[in-house]
């Protein structure tokens, strides 16, 4: 099982069905919320707008609600109905319980104390393809009342967990997407975090609004010049030894695995050897 749709997820609320088709032409991939985005009264709603306005499933995400809620059993009803088949799942923390949505390929949503600690075990379940990651609910989780510092930054333990979840998605094979970003005229401070999140080797950034498309796309679009400059050196490496100095820089194994991941991101296909 693979993850690939794109560097811009946009959540959707559920409860909202005129919107889910703008969503849908503005992101990469729509991600409906049935949990956090939709009220406890609107849930029932939420769940018949899923049914009754169907989108290409292949570019759909569902969130349900965490499996200890009441709500999860209904969104799983709900889920029935349709042809939804990647679900994003809330609070992740226990593998065992991700069992019932084993015909669904998960993404494991690490955003409290216990599922940033469960991450590992989280990524070695079968069904799940992806780990996120969420700072919010992760902090409130710990008692505290933000996620980030007066000048913007991640917290220490936020930065941690997000370590910690891309580190446990890189050992299973599965993809890694980051956590949203609130200020949505931030789009600087946006484009730095995806800027860092490519780099790190995170999959996707998923976003709260569609006008933070654009800016993750082109965060992870790697520039024409590395791109260039990735070809270069690869033509370069073929037939050389496991080690060689390469402009004045050493070259081994793992650059070389770098300068792919950059093609790879520019949907280039690699130098033969």
């Amino acid at each position: 099982m693979t993850f690939d749709l794109g560097p811009a997820l946009l959540f959707c609320p559920a409860d909202r069905p005129e919107r889910y088709e703008k969503a849908l032409e503005r992101a990469d991939a729509v991600i409906l919320d049935l949990e956090d985005a939709v009220a406890p009264e609107s849930k029932a709603a939420a769940r018949a707008a899923m049914i009754d306005h169907a989108l290409n499933p292949e570019r759909v995400i569902v969130r349900v609600n965490a499996p200890d809620t009441e709500a999860f059993a209904y969104d799983l009803a709900a889920l029935s109905q349709t042809s939804y088949r990647r679900v994003m799942v809330a609070k992740a923390e226990d593998p065992h319980a991700l069992d019932a949505l084993a015909a669904f390929e998960l993404i494991a949503l690490c955003e409290t104390a216990r599922g940033v600690v469960a991450a590992e075990t989280l990524a070695a379940h079968p069904a799940v393809v992806a780990l996120m990651w969420g700072a919010e609910d992760l902090v409130a989780s710990l008692g505290g009342t933000s996620s980030r510092t007066a000048d913007g930054r991640y917290r220490d333990v936020a930065r941690h967990a997000r370590s910690r979840v891309l580190l446990a998605a890189g050992a299973h094979g599965r993809a890694a997407i980051d956590s949203v970003y609130l200020d949505i005229t931030g789009l600087d401070g946006l484009r730095a975090e995806a800027v860092d999140a490519a780099a790190s080797g995170f999959t996707a950034t998923a976003c709260i609004h569609p006008s933070q498309v654009t800016t993750i796309r082109e965060a992870y679009a790697p520039s024409s010049a590395a791109v260039a400059a990735a070809q270069t050196l690869l033509i370069f490496a073929v037939g050389k030894p496991g080690v060689f100095a390469y402009e004045g820089r050493m070259v081994d194994g793992p650059v070389l695995r770098h300068a792919e991941a950059v093609l790879r991101r520019a949907g280039l296909s690699l130098p033969e050897n």
